[in-house]
């Protein structure tokens, strides 16, 4: 019988094809134009997991894209994980400046993944972390080492809010009923230092319509006259910070926990460069609230940012016009206690109160979720914590990320588990970016990893 590093070294290539051929798959779920190409891949994923061994896999019909759920049941008196991934993925705007195709995926090495990384939409967020479990569980099957259950349900609305998941589980608490969530849709540290996801950021997202005139209007014959909805936009997004880039919309931060001095010392711990971050992302200074970290601002914080910007002429030459309409994207990461439909709303009182006089504002929420803690004395957190030190040979560190994964607040509320989130992305995989990547190395360590949580899961559950 071979342990999973054997496995995952005699069938390495293989197992990158199969991942290569998904990433093919544009199941960009945002845009209705690939609708087709979404369900292809939902249909992919099912038959993964029928070749993987389930003995049960179905497409779940939803309002939306459908859910792929599969399961393992060999003995109901043992312990079941309940693994959760996502097959859509972001729309890869903008194209030019990928390096490569985006749906055309390639190995190049770089400087942190000298084994090559797979560069492609989706290659880290989430298909790559996604198949990972599909092909643990394979190994599982194939060598006769599965000790516990196993239920899959993979999703193709995560990058959309996950409405339908949201539904499906809502119907269904008995058919998903487990002891522990599994989730790869998070990062580590390094590919030496490995660590766990503890803490999600919640999300409330929304878009900003500004009118003034009833149509597009002469510059030169109307200029200075009557209300510009784009000058007028940008000074109302300008305003929604302060000098110290605190959140001036009125209540944002009533809920708002301010962390101990031993947990922000504690979070301090978590090896950082500063410099490396800047090199990186190729700038001269951070940016961000007055009074916190780099960790801190991106982790423990709430934010708002404009995701998207658009009005007027944007096309190739001049024309000189007045807007009619301009619009905006915008996106507030929350912390615990922040309730996302009571922050939306405050967003919204207080952006249509900053209009002036000649202009009208809507303000269309869009979806939105609550932030998540788990604890690290749970038996799923000892069990990952095992699984990472007996492959990466360090103890994993507990981190809070920055990311939001809305429908797993819901999961504890609807199905009464905890989730554990063991990612094996690095922050430098550019998800939501053009040239997203995702490294050989991690992709493989997490095949190696992942069957070992369920061995130790299961002894701990004794």
């Amino acid at each position: 019988m071979m342990n999973s590093k054997q496995f995952v070294q005699e069938n390495k290539d293989r197992l990158i094809d199969e991942l290569i051929e998904l990433l093919k798959m544009p199941s960009i779920s945002a845009d209705s134009a690939y609708s087709q190409d979404v369900i292809n891949t939902a249909e992919a994923v099912k038959e993964s997991l029928e070749k993987a061994g389930c003995d049960t896999v179905e497409m779940c019909e939803t309002p939306g894209y459908p859910i792929v759920y599969g399961e393992k049941m060999i003995d109901p008196s043992l312990p079941t994980v309940l693994v959760y991934g996502h097959y859509d993925v972001q729309p890869a705007d903008p194209i030019e400046l990928w390096t490569s195709p985006p749906f055309e995926p390639v190995i190049k090495k770089t400087d942190i993944h000298p084994e090559g990384a797979i560069f492609a939409r989706g290659a880290c967020d989430d298909k790559g972390q996604m198949f990972m479990h599909v092909k643990a569980f394979e190994y599982m099957i194939s060598n006769n080492t599965l000790p516990c259950n196993v239920k899959f349900m993979i999703e193709g609305e995560e990058e959309v809010g996950s409405e339908s998941l949201a539904w499906f589980v809502k119907r269904n608490q008995e058919k998903l009923k487990n002891d522990v969530i599994l989730i790869s849709d998070t990062g580590m540290i390094s590919n030496t230092q490995p660590s766990i996801t503890t803490g999600l950021r919640g999300l409330s997202y929304v878009e900003v319509e500004v009118t003034g005139p009833n149509r597009d209007l002469h510059s030169g014959l109307y200029g200075g006259a009557v209300a510009n909805p784009i000058n007028i936009l940008t000074k109302m997004i300008a305003s929604l910070h302060d000098e110290n880039n605190h959140i001036t919309i009125p209540g944002f931060y009533d809920k708002v926990e301010e962390l101990s001095r031993e947990e922000r010392d504690e979070m301090a711990k978590r090896p950082f460069s500063l410099e490396d971050y800047k090199k990186a992302l190729d700038i001269d200074e951070v940016y961000g609230e007055s009074g916190y970290t780099t960790n801190e601002r991106n982790s423990i914080r709430p934010t708002l940012d404009v995701n998207g910007i658009w009005g007027g002429y944007t096309g190739e030459g001049a024309k000189t016009v007045i807007a009619s309409k301009a619009f905006a994207k915008i996106s507030m990461r929350l912390v615990p206690n922040q309730d996302w439909e009571e922050i939306t709303e405050l967003f919204k009182k207080h952006f249509e109160s900053i209009v002036p006089k000649g202009a009208k504002v809507v303000v269309k929420p869009h979806h939105g979720g609550q932030g998540y803690v788990t604890p690290i004395d749970s038996i799923g957190y000892q069990a990952a914590s095992k699984a990472y030190t007996d492959t990466f040979g360090v103890t994993p560190i507990p981190v809070r990320s920055g990311g939001s994964i809305p429908i797993v607040a819901l999961f504890e509320e609807e199905l009464g588990s905890k989730s554990i989130m063991m990612g094996f992305g690095l922050d430098s995989d550019a998800i939501h970016s053009p040239n997203e990547h995702f490294g050989v190395f991690n992709y493989l360590k997490g095949i190696e990893t992942i069957p070992l949580f369920y061995k130790y899961f299961t002894e701990l559950s004794k």
